[in-house]
């Protein structure tokens, strides 16, 4: 489905995205997960070529999707805000999608009632353009615009962010239901790895841009290796700040000490 082939991005003396090869195959229903600014949201940008890579390449189905749009036709993605037309109301923006795709209004309407639970009658019917929306009705109705037309590749960016517990649950369960019934490749990132670990059954770990683990999640099992990597990490920083706060405690006692020494050679002359 996806190959990612020696992918490079750097922005400045930052590498964002430094991936030597990784695929990603039909059906599979990956997480990506990472601290910030791990490159999760860049590469994501690269694979639906919204950003130009500095080195290397992403193919769809065989398709470099920076040389050819035929993968567009069967993907569907979701990063922020910027995606939705916000001076449409929720009703107007699911139809001009559904359009794009030779969807009759019909279709569309119909293929909204699996989302009827998830849009909890927040989304419909309310008279409103989508800017005058919560951030968690406008992650609404991104998610359900991007999976409107069936998609084979699913591309969610935090997914799981703005949303209130149960629509959190809802959206886990659409997902992983859309996966099954339509053999369809579904990415997600999120940053709650809860989430991710009852969702995904493969997970992919980015630090720095790379691809550092390519983990097998069965009956959750990476929760505990994906906490041991994250909690490292806090342990790493906690000990950083703490040598950190010894040394600032050692140049003000030096200073002060300095200090004292000045004041009392002055007292003496």
């Amino acid at each position: 489905m996806i190959h990612i082939n020696n992918l490079q991005k750097n922005f400045g003396t930052k590498k964002a995205v430094d991936i030597e090869n990784y695929t990603i195959g039909q059906g599979d229903m990956l997480g990506l997960v990472g601290n910030n600014g791990a490159g999760k949201t860049t590469l994501f940008r690269l694979i639906l070529d919204l950003l130009r890579a500095d080195r290397g390449n992403v193919t769809i189905n065989d398709i470099d999707v920076s040389k050819s749009e035929d993968w567009k036709s069967f993907t569907g993605a979701f990063i922020d805000d910027g995606f939705l037309i916000d001076y449409l109301t929720p009703e107007e923006y699911f139809y001009f999608i559904g359009k794009m795709y030779g969807l009759k209004k019909e279709e569309v309407d119909e293929r909204l009632l699996p989302f009827e639970r998830f849009m909890n009658g927040e989304v419909m019917g309310q008279k409103k353009f989508i800017r005058n929306y919560s951030a968690g009705n406008k992650q609404k109705i991104g998610i359900i615009s991007a999976m409107l037309h069936h998609p084979q590749l699913l591309i969610l960016d935090e997914p799981f962010n703005f949303l209130d517990p149960s629509s959190q649950a809802v959206i886990k369960h659409l997902l992983k239901r859309y996966n099954e019934e339509h053999g369809a490749t579904v990415i997600i990132s999120s940053h709650n790895l809860n989430h991710t670990v009852d969702v995904c059954p493969r997970i992919a770990l980015l630090e720095n841009g790379v691809i550092i683990r390519d983990i097998r999640n069965e009956g959750n099992s990476a929760e505990q290796e994906l906490e041991a990597y994250f909690n490292v990490g806090v342990e790493e920083e906690a000990v950083v700040e703490e040598t950190v706060v010894k040394a600032e405690a050692a140049v003000e006692e030096i200073t002060e000490k300095e200090e004292k020494t000045v004041e009392e050679k002055s007292v003496e002359a």
